[in-house]
């Protein structure tokens, strides 16, 4: 597919142009960053297929670049949603935003974490057939604010200098989802603690991992606010 060349993904929503794999020479110099082209996302996605089209299951992408995998990755959940709930209006736009929010990434250059949120947010918007002043389109942006993060995966701290900290979604039913945050550096001592013969090894993983702050259960128009 060319640059300008347009696919249809699920309910008839576009898809985004391709793009070039290469932003400048100077990036590649300074930051390393090569864009990974379509068919090799799809490929790499595929070891792990089942999981792409779960609805809930979680994704990172430590270096998200404008979002090439976790585009995938969203088309694969919508499709699922599609699936399981198209005939119902209002399930089909909860667990929707289930599947978004269930796709975090952390990027280092500012213009590519802006269009990687702006282009995970069109797809939803598309699928949905969503205005921008509508209550889940703004609850998705804001969704996409927290999950998309500004930062350096290596450091685990954002732009400013803080330590990330990731939400935790769920969804409750009847349109409640629950919210809890957690310290990236945190989550990412899961493997230690579980290997055999360390202190912590009996230890179970609620013992350990105590969020910084857990929600009463949010609406979506709550989520909009």
């Amino acid at each position: 597919m060319t640059r300008n060349q347009e696919a249809t993904g699920p309910r008839g929503a576009k898809t985004l142009p391709a793009v070039d794999l290469v932003k400048s020479k100077q990036r590649v110099a300074d930051h390393g960053e090569v864009f990974t082209p379509d068919w090799m996302v799809e490929a790499m996605l595929d070891l792990v297929k089942e999981e792409t089209e779960r609805i809930d299951s979680r994704f990172l992408e430590p270096a998200c670049g404008s979002g090439n995998f976790l585009v995938q990755v969203l088309r694969r959940k919508l499709a699922a949603v599609e699936l399981k709930f198209g005939d119902s209006d209002f399930e089909r736009r909860h667990y929707a935003l289930l599947g978004l929010m269930s796709i975090y990434g952390i990027e280092l250059l500012d213009d590519n974490i802006a269009e990687c949120r702006e282009n995970l947010l069109e797809i939803f918007a598309g699928y949905l057939r969503l205005d921008e002043a509508e209550d889940l389109y703004r609850a998705a942006a804001n969704v996409l604010a927290r999950n998309l993060v500004h930062g350096d995966a290596l450091t685990m701290r954002t732009s400013l200098d803080q330590p990330i900290v990731f939400a935790e979604w769920g969804y409750l039913g009847k349109g409640k989802f629950q919210r809890r945050d957690f310290r990236l550096d945190v989550l990412t001592q899961s493997a230690a603690f579980s290997q055999e013969g360390t202190l912590f090894a009996e230890l179970g993983k609620h013992e350990i991992f105590t969020p910084t702050r857990t929600y009463p259960p949010l609406t979506v128009r709550e989520l909009a606010a």
